[in-house]
């Protein structure tokens, strides 16, 4: 059985890998789809606590795959799912860049390049709504979501500033039977 859920996580993550521009965060609406909505090994609320560990934590995004591999199938599950994400990309990058001398000069190479930016900043902006979909379930995170918005939108403040604020706010919310 848990073979089976290896092989189902490594080719979830493999094709996903495959078919995302961007990076990592590109990956999380498909990653949602298949590991809460399609497969059911997550709930919104675990896939949410994952993705939050995984963003405070310092080191690569790939923390996030990585997390969700070892949430769902353990350490074997941790280093399936970290693989199928980093091999494939790193073939793939690993491919383009070698090819890119050969192209660079090439007319349809530099109005891809030129339309990449664009997509890859619409699959973030999908990331971030599936991201917040699956974390906010009541007022409080809508406050807390539309307060660190209006932040970070109207100064330049270090993201730690609203980041510490939310986390003493959870805290006192939690010591008042919030959660």
């Amino acid at each position: 059985m848990k073979d089976d859920i290896l092989w189902q996580l490594g080719f979830a993550f493999f094709f996903t890998a495959i078919i995302s521009v961007g990076g990592i965060s590109t990956m999380i609406p498909e990653i949602h789809r298949q590991i809460v909505e399609t497969r059911g090994w997550m709930t919104n609320e675990q896939f949410a606590t994952a993705f939050a560990i995984s963003q405070v934590a310092p080191g690569p995004n790939i923390l996030m795959m990585t997390m969700m591999g070892w949430r769902i199938a353990g350490w074997a599950g941790l280093t399936v799912a970290t693989l199928a994400t980093i091999i494939p990309t790193s073939i793939i990058a690993l491919m383009a860049g070698r090819a890119e001398e050969r192209i660079e000069h090439a007319r349809w190479y530099a109005m891809t390049k030129r339309a990449l930016p664009p997509l890859v900043v619409g699959l973030i902006c999908a990331s971030a709504l599936i991201t917040a979909q699956a974390a906010i379930t009541d007022w409080l995170g809508v406050v807390l979501a539309a307060g660190v918005a209006i932040f970070m939108a109207t100064t330049r403040s270090n993201p730690l500033v609203p980041l510490s604020v939310a986390v003493v706010i959870g805290i006192v919310a939690a010591r008042f039977g919030y959660f």
